[in-house]
């Protein structure tokens, strides 16, 4: 199959975030099995998800993770000009469908070299890694990244993580913590705004402090002048409450969102936040005994990538890519994860990020092509006596 075969093929699959991933990772699975690679599954607790890890080449220790995710995102109230999962190309030397570019064309890639890298020979393994739920808070990376430590006699060295890139090396991602805040307080008559505890009010408190909790990190220094912006970026996207503009609201509720330069560390954001949530129950609990502000994981945080320029794969993806322009990015991917793993970890692949998450998303013929040939120089690179 060429590559555009495959990529319409895995686009035919409109596995969304937090769905069975199942039927897409059965056809991968097929595919390279059909190549005489043993596959590994990683399912997860219910059965109905599965991550997919294999080895082509020897067990030698020092070889190269590919890793990419099979879900995308949804493509309600977006209004597309062709059927998103069908691959459409219109003649403007692009390839339009849900996932084309994040990231069903890096996986295409690593399924369209596969036939050479079971032919090469190689000195150093290569390694997909293919997981499920990236989109919606990378919630199975940390699993698969272990497994692939526990299931292998060797252990692997690098991981490239094919998010969308245009190809350029990417040493840097942001963090990202996603919360959901609950405010509990008293029903009442809006003439008695004083007398009672109205949780919109307290939400929209803790709101405006989380605010200049951001501002403060900048006030402080806490710069990373790599990323756009230089900053962690503390942001509300959802705010819930109250039934009607004369009644007092009992609860409200906000989700939010941390997205943190490496330097700086959720956790201890989370802990601030949480003292002061603490000292206001403190305050307003002699007017209403059961305030209450609660705060929960909407999912776990995903850790930042921070690969130093010095670091081994840095020379590797200069040489793969033929870009020694080095750059990060302010959105979150498992790059960090498989870092935090251990391997050394870089984000690199075709088609560009401005793409994802779209109307008409699409990834261009040409970088679809680009990427098979980067692949192929893995493959000569992990055939040298002289790589390491």
């Amino acid at each position: 199959m060429t590559v555009e075969q495959i990529l319409e093929k895995l686009v035919s699959f409109p596995v969304l975030g937090g769905e069975s991933n199942l039927e897409i990772i059965h056809w991968i699975q097929s595919y390279i099995n059909s190549y005489d690679i043993k596959t590994t599954l990683v399912p997860n607790a219910d059965g109905n998800k599965a991550s997919l890890h294999c080895r082509i080449g020897p067990a030698s220790d020092g070889g190269v993770i590919l890793s990419g995710h099979t879900d995308v995102v949804p493509v309600d109230g977006q209004e597309w000009t062709s059927d998103p999962f069908i691959l459409t190309e219109k003649g403007d030397g692009k390839l339009y469908g849900r996932g084309a570019c994040d990231m069903k064309g890096f996986l295409a890639t690593c399924l369209a070299a596969l036939p050479e890298m079971v032919k090469a020979e190689l000195i150093k393994p290569i390694y997909f890694a293919f997981s499920y739920d990236e989109e919606i808070g990378c919630l199975a990376a940390p699993e698969l990244a272990q497994c692939i430590l526990s299931h292998y006699t060797e252990t692997p060295k690098y991981a490239i993580i094919g998010e969308p890139s245009s190809l350029e090396p990417i040493i840097g991602q942001k963090g990202i913590y996603i919360l959901e805040t609950y405010v509990n307080g008293t029903a009442g008559h809006s003439s008695r705004i004083r007398q009672e505890v109205s949780a919109i009010h307290e939400a929209a408190r803790l709101v405006l402090w989380l605010e200049e909790k951001m501002n403060r990190l900048i006030e402080a220094g806490r710069l990373d002048d790599r990323f756009h912006p230089p900053h962690t970026s503390l942001h509300i996207g959802l705010f819930n409450g109250g039934i009607a503009p004369n009644v007092i609201a009992n609860k409200a509720s906000f989700y939010w969102d941390v997205r943190a330069i490496p330097m700086d560390d959720v956790s201890e954001i989370r802990d601030e936040f949480e003292a002061h949530c603490r000292q206001r129950e403190t305050e307003l609990r002699s007017i209403f005994p059961q305030f209450k502000i609660e705060t929960v994981e909407n999912h776990p945080p995903v850790p930042p990538l921070d690969t130093r320029e010095d670091t081994d794969v840095v020379e590797l993806i200069k040489r793969l890519s033929g870009n020694s322009k080095l750059n990060t990015v302010a959105f979150a991917a498992e790059a960090g994860q498989f870092a935090e793993a251990g391997f050394q970890s870089v984000i690199c692949g075709p088609g560009s990020i401005a793409q994802a998450h779209r109307a008409d998303e699409f990834i261009a013929i040409d970088q679809l092509h680009k990427g098979v040939a980067f692949l192929h120089r893995l493959i000569k690179e992990l055939s040298s006596s002289n790589f390491s």
